[in-house]
């Protein structure tokens, strides 16, 4: 099956994931992918050619190693990172990637808007094992000196190649938000909060004309089956406060999604839809299953969403609580948010924040719907717990430094690392050595 794969993908044009899995072939990547995920790679094949499950793996990033979203797979999360006109230093996104991978991200958004755009690219695709995402219609504003005006579909497929070439594995585009839409903006409390959606309303509200990215759509196919990218179909409309949430805007868009979805399939593309946005806990669950009814299924990626708008500074906190509801419901990659979210531009401390916090929330997920071994290691955390393992502790947790960090603060470490105790309880309070005596003096 190997050689037959990798026989097919020399001489075949179309080198998609859904290519090969439609027509019954397990390529290298779905068994890299079924052995990291436990699963059997004649799953990950079906899932694939089903669209339940992408795997964003553009052939000219040479140093990825594959993975995918879909929901039988583990529930996965996204780091952003970016520069823009106040800050714009390839080292700098250099050292969110890593932090990011370190961490545990398992994608990574490159979402800058200031400085020299494709050699941050170049710089974060060339050093990252994961794959790479975009939002293109940023640098094709960039391209044209920030005025809408002058965008034009020649610019827009230009920079799509462009970033195809250089190795992105996915594009988040906003091809369904159509003009008719307008309307519903007008009635809401925040409008338009996505960057990409804003701009598209302002190019269609200046030539009274469609969505390019509908127009052209697809031309923006063609280009992703050349190279294998993904697309990740943006929500324009994506509710930026609770009051707006699970309008007619957000809803009527979903709708053009899913259609665009089906377009998408026919040419062998792979689509996950982007989700909200700011939506109350009791109408998280109403939102995944709306998503998977009007598109077919397809993966759902989710900001947050965060449960309420007034967690600024907190926002990671705020945002993981709805993700771990998404996440629970239906989504297949939770996009993370930072303390900074809604006040600035995140650094390397935030990025990590963000990333435990949703590595927290994706997990919790995986437990809540039952993934086969999720549970797996908290109940070796339990173990060590009760047994007073402190670097077995160290070793299993989301971040070992935070925890040894806390852990060492109020006493000196040596104390530590054989105490059948915490420094919270101390040695004549811990309920687990209580417990224990209990139990070895009773015999029960």
């Amino acid at each position: 099956m190997r050689k037959e794969w990798v026989k097919t993908r020399e001489k075949d044009e179309v080198r998609t994931q859904m290519h090969y899995a439609k027509r019954g072939i397990i390529t290298e990547e779905m068994y890299y992918i079924a052995q990291i995920e436990n699963l059997s790679a004649q799953l990950i094949r079906s899932e694939v050619a089903r669209g339940r499950m992408i795997i964003p793996a553009n052939i000219n990033h040479t140093n990825l190693k594959p993975m995918a979203i879909g929901i039988a797979a583990k529930c996965k999360i996204n780091s952003n990172i970016g520069s823009s006109a106040l800050a714009s230093d390839p080292a700098q996104e250099v050292e969110k990637l890593k932090v990011s991978e370190q961490y545990g991200a398992d994608t990574l958004m490159d979402l800058s808007t200031g400085g020299d755009l494709d050699e941050i690219r170049k710089e974060v695709i060339a050093n990252a094992s994961i794959p790479i995402g975009t939002v293109p219609i940023y640098q094709i504003l960039h391209d044209v000196n920030n005025k809408i005006e002058d965008l034009t579909i020649e610019k827009m497929l230009e920079v799509l190649e462009r970033q195809a070439q250089q190795g992105v594995s996915y594009f988040t585009i906003h091809a369904g938000f159509l003009l008719e839409f307008m309307p519903h903006v007008a009635k809401r409390k925040m409008g338009i909060v996505s960057r990409g959606g804003s701009l598209m309303a302002a190019w269609m509200m200046h030539y009274h004309k469609e969505n390019p990215f509908y127009t052209a759509y697809d031309e923006i196919l063609d280009i992703c089956r050349k190279y294998d990218v993904s697309l990740s179909l943006g929500d324009s409309l994506r509710p930026g406060c609770l009051y707006d949430a699970s309008d007619a805007a957000q809803l009527n868009e979903l709708k053009i999604l899913g259609e665009l979805t089906l377009r998408a399939w026919e040419k062998d593309v792979q689509v996950m839809i982007e989700g909200p946005g700011h939506v109350p806990m009791n109408q998280i669950e109403r939102n995944m299953k709306l998503e998977q009814e009007y598109c077919h299924e397809a993966p759902f990626y989710i900001l947050g969403p965060l449960v309420t708008d007034i967690a600024a500074g907190y926002d990671h906190i705020s945002s993981a609580i709805g993700a771990a509801i998404g996440g629970w419901h239906g989504a297949s990659m939770l996009c993370y948010v930072t303390p900074k979210e809604h006040l600035g531009l995140p650094n390397a401390e935030d990025v990590r924040n963000g990333i435990i916090a949703y590595k927290i929330a994706a997990h919790a997920a995986d437990i809540a719907r039952g993934r086969k071994d999720a549970m797996k290691v908290d109940d070796e955390m339990s173990d060590a717990r009760y047994g007073f393992d402190w670097n077995k502790q160290f070793e299993l947790c989301l971040d070992p430094e935070r925890a040894k960090e806390y852990h060492d603060e109020t006493l000196p470490q040596d104390v530590f690392k054989e105490a059948e105790f915490c420094s919270m309880c101390g040695p004549k309070f811990c309920s687990y050595k209580i417990t224990q005596e209990i139990v070895a003096e009773h015999s029960l």
